[in-house]
């Protein structure tokens, strides 16, 4: 059987415990949402280069030429 003591310890230690870890939630969070919006704006600009790889060739005759192969 746990004395009053031991039990207020064990429950602010339970206070703490779950604070540090809506913490860590929220940090893990906040790392989330800007690896996805880095992310997106990656896959952005990979579509904006393949837009333009595509113009250039294009642009300099080399599409018939890369599908005869």
């Amino acid at each position: 059987m746990m004395s009053k003591t031991e039990e207020k310890a064990a429950q602010e230690l339970t206070q703490v415990m779950e604070k540090t870890m809506e913490r860590l939630q929220g940090r893990f969070q906040v790392m989330s949402d800007h690896l996805e919006s880095q992310m997106d704006e990656m896959g952005s600009r990979i579509d904006g280069l393949e837009k333009n790889v595509s113009e250039l060739m294009t642009q300099a005759g080399m599409d018939d030429q890369t599908e005869s192969k």
